[in-house]
This record gives structure tokens, sequence and C-alpha cells, in this order.
């Protein structure tokens, strides 16, 4: 049993770590009704414009409600796939308004040309890796939309590398339950930097491989 001392320090730790309260206050709000639309939303977002991927509030919804998770990843896949729809529509119509702007923001505006080439070379594999792993996938969603991918193709292998990805994560949650919420918050210090690694390493591999000759 731990010291008054030691839960005290524990408390103000966590009080002084702007992660750790984001994640609580994540954690309380994926237990009100409106956290499966906020999933969704953020889902979207990402999709388009914004630099956090949806695991984030995923994650403790499963936790929250291992019954519900793949209801959870459903909804998370088709609010991503909205949002890949989104970002085809910016690239495909309104890419020097909006579609141009956002791969600037995010220092991917001379590497347009080569994501057309990599869709030339192999459609699937470039789409779903983009879908499956931290790869930025926005960056995709644009380009696919500036390239005329072909729609039915953009969206099928969306749903199935988006889907995968959030599937796989909710199962996992559901299998495990209780011990991997204990297990996170034990090592959410840990996990926090990687799960920062991992976008920040998504980032790094798009701009390697898009920005090569």
């Amino acid at each position: 049993m731990s010291e008054p001392g030691e839960a005290v320090r524990s408390t103000a730790a966590r009080s002084r770590n702007p992660i750790r309260r984001l994640y609580d206050w994540v954690l309380r709000w994926a237990d009100r009704p409106s956290g499966p639309a906020a999933l969704v939303g953020l889902a979207a977002a990402e999709a388009v414009f914004f630099p956090i991927p949806p695991d984030v509030l995923l994650i403790p919804l499963c936790l929250g409600r291992p019954k519900h998770a793949f209801r959870f990843a459903l909804l998370c896949t088709l609010g991503s796939v909205g949002g890949a729809l989104l970002g085809y529509w910016a690239g495909s119509t309104l890419y020097e308004t909006v579609g141009r702007p956002i791969l600037q923001l995010y220092g991917y505006g001379e590497v347009y040309q080569r994501v057309g080439e990599l869709y030339r070379q192999n459609l699937v594999l470039a789409l779903g890796s983009a879908g499956f792993t931290p790869i930025p996938y926005k960056v995709f969603t644009i380009a696919a939309g500036g390239f005329k991918v072909p729609l039915g193709a953009f969206v099928a292998i969306s749903a199935v590398s988006r889907g995968g990805r959030f599937f796989i994560v909710a199962g996992l949650l559901r299998l495990f339950g209780e011990p991997m919420r204990d297990f996170i918050d034990r090592y959410f210090n840990v996990l926090s930097v990687l799960l920062v690694v991992l976008i920040i390493a998504g980032f790094l591999v798009v701009r390697w491989a898009l920005g090569g000759s």
C-alpha cells in the first residue's frame, strides 16, 4: 500500500503533465453520450487537415465500454472514410484554395507530383499503406482527388485500410479489456512518447518517400 505522501506526489505529477491531463479528460469524455459523435468528427477531421489520429479517442472509448469496441471501430472507420471523401473533394475541386494550403501547412506542397507517381505505380500499396499506418492520411486523400484516382477504388481501399487499422485496435482492447486500461495507466508516460514518435515518424516517412527523386 502506498504512503499518503506518494499519492500526493503522484497526483501533483499528473496535474503538471499536460498530456496526462488531456488523456484523463478524454477518458471522462469517452463516458459521455457525445463520445461516439466526437470520435466520428475527429476521424473525419484527421483525414482532411487535423494532425492528431482518431486512435487517441478510440482507445479510451473501447477501454470504457469494451463490449461496444467494434461499434466504435465502425464509427471511426465511417468518419475517416467520410473525411477522406472531403479530402478527395478538396483535391479535385478546391485544390488551389483548400487542398494546396493544407499540404503546404504540413510541408508537402513540393511533393504533390511524387504522390501522383506513387498512385500510378501502385494505387493499392500507396493508399493502403497511408490508411493503415501512422503516415499522414490527409496528404494522400487530397492528392487522390487532385490526380483523379477512381472514386470507387479510393473509397474501397480507404475503407479496408482504415477499417483494418481501427478494428485491430478495437479487437485487442476488447480482448484484454481492463488489464489493458491498467497497463496504459501504469506506463502512460512511455506510451505517450511512443505515440508522438509514431506521429513524427509518419511525417518523416512521407517527407522522405515523397521527396525522393
